[in-house]
């Protein structure tokens, strides 16, 4: 494999201009007409699947967020708002959840979006047999009750304060009841979002056209068209040949060589870069190894290298309200003679681990990869890369066909919502995680039965020093995301999540 550029460690200082709002202003779009072409976003990638309770890649996530619509939704700042709910209220010690609709609501096939599309939606999500991504976020869900078209009841087996976050998630979209009895779900999407699905070429394009009986308006613009283009290079270069209105960035080098003709946007993210370790995996049982390897990774230099130092070390709960001490971990920095002597402990010598490694999904990955691989050689570990498409890696990190795996994670506002699926012993996602604990199990458990935030705070905290004094996975860092676009694109404000739901109200001038 080629090795880095030296111009990576060359633009940590020019990437400080960067600023997370639009860079340069112009004519006001009363002044302006605005234009009947689409939005069209460039991107690395395309989508994997078409049912968004079975999405996990960014681009999935990113697209069918536009066309379906959730009970809650995040504000550009992070904080729950009304969405096809307009009002909720906990009763009974928070064991019963009460909704109130949106009324005049419609699907992108006509049909009236009514309480029972929200009852059938999540008992398609508490089905085992769906594989719902987000189903362990809902499970306390004991009976839903709809007495009337525009309310709903979630009974709940005990307090589950973190679910108004896990309703937000593209992973708890509201599907037409009929499209689940149809089972028609995942051919063709319909959903209540700003966006309806007009078509898709597999690995090229998909285009989405503005859904005019949208419940928050119809969207100014008259339509988004994501095209995938190889490189992150040639997407920018798109928008500045005006072939894309906007190109999404995750590698800092090409969002510097964006330059004043286009705007600029630059957002911290919650999603982490983590080296995953499958500790049910022969090479990784004995913990000895994982703290060899926690205490032979040097994360500021793997930020450095594969991302400029644009990021910060992270532990592992990115969430605003409950972050994770970085430093409070057995090695906070590299400590290769502290690796050395867990390694020998072991009495394991010249280990090779499979690794597995997305291509297209973000720009950093196989550098993470390869300078992981530098470091981890200094131990006697052998990282395996094996480097494929974005669906072939969703497909092998689902079935937790690895021994680790260079992963790119959502993050989330709430702790519980990041990880209860993963690392909690019924979590539907703790196949791939690894690992999991009775004291994992009864702290998420503590968790999700109080709103105090400082007793929250404390029971995470402990979370997060038991997934790294076990070094259950190595969590790096957290990086920006950013966009370029053209400057007649108005309106529009990226997010902490990756979504792209502010394009609803932006504006595309003529």
């Amino acid at each position: 494999m080629k090795s880095l550029p030296r111009l990576r460690f060359m633009a940590v200082a020019a990437l400080t201009a960067i600023v997370g709002s639009l860079l340069v202003s112009a004519p006001s779009q009363a002044a302006a007409a605005l234009s009947t072409k689409p939005v069209v976003i460039a991107r690395t990638a395309d989508i994997d699947k078409l049912d968004p309770h079975l999405a996990t890649a960014f681009q999935t996530f990113q697209t069918l967020g536009l066309v379906y619509g959730t009970l809650v939704e995040l504000k550009t700042d992070l904080s729950i708002a009304p969405g096809l709910a307009t009002s909720w209220k906990f009763d009974d010690g928070a064991k019963t959840l009460t909704f109130k609709l949106r009324k005049n609501v419609t699907f992108q096939n006509g049909a009236k979006f009514t309480s029972a599309d929200v009852k059938a939606t999540f008992n398609r999500i508490l089905d085992q047999n769906t594989a719902a991504v987000a189903r362990s976020n809902f499970t306390s869900i004991s009976r839903i009750i709809t007495p009337d078209p525009f309310t709903v009841i979630f009974v709940l087996t005990d307090p589950a304060v973190p679910m108004l976050a896990a309703l937000t998630d593209v992973n708890a979209s509201i599907l037409s009841a009929a499209d689940i009895k149809a089972k028609t779900v995942g051919k063709k999407p319909n959903g209540t979002g700003p966006f309806m699905w007009s078509s898709w070429k597999v690995g090229q394009s998909i285009t989405l056209k503005a859904f005019p009986k949208y419940w928050g308006g119809k969207p100014k613009i008259s339509g988004v068209t994501f095209r995938v283009i190889p490189t992150e290079t040639s997407a920018l270069a798109a928008v500045k040949a005006k072939s894309a209105t906007m190109a999404l960035i995750s590698d800092p080098i090409v969002a510097k060589q964006a330059g004043s003709s286009v705007a600029t946007y630059r957002v911290g993210s919650l999603a982490y870069h983590a080296l995953m370790l499958n500790a049910r995996s022969p090479q990784l049982q004995d913990l000895n190894v994982r703290l060899a390897i926690q205490c032979a990774v040097d994360r500021q230099g793997v930020l450095n290298t594969a991302a400029l130092g644009e990021g910060s070390v992270t532990g592992p709960i990115t969430s605003p309200a409950y972050k994770s001490n970085p430093n409070a971990r057995p090695c906070p920095k590299r400590d290769l003679a502290k690796a050395k002597a867990y390694m020998a402990a072991s009495g394991k010598t010249n280990i090779k681990l499979t690794t597995i490694v997305s291509q297209g999904e973000y720009a950093t990955a196989l550098a993470e990869a390869q300078t992981l691989q530098s470091q981890l050689k200094d131990i006697g570990i052998n990282l395996d890369l094996q480097v494929t498409d974005i669906a072939t890696y969703v497909n092998r990190w689902l079935a937790a066909d690895f021994d680790a795996a260079i992963a790119l994670n959502g993050g989330r506002v709430d702790p519980d919502t990041m990880y209860k699926r993963y690392f909690t012993s019924t979590g539907n996602l703790n196949k791939i995680a690894g690992y999991s604990s009775p004291t994992l199990d009864a702290l998420f458990e503590k968790g999700r039965s109080t709103d105090n935030v400082k007793a929250r705070k404390a029971i995470y905290n402990q979370v997060s020093a038991e997934l790294e004094n076990n070094a259950v996975w190595i969590w790096m860092f957290t990086a920006y995301d950013y966009s370029v676009a053209t400057k007649k694109l108005k309106g529009y404000a990226p997010m902490a999540n990756g979504s792209l739901q502010n394009l609803r109200v932006a504006s595309l001038l003529n």
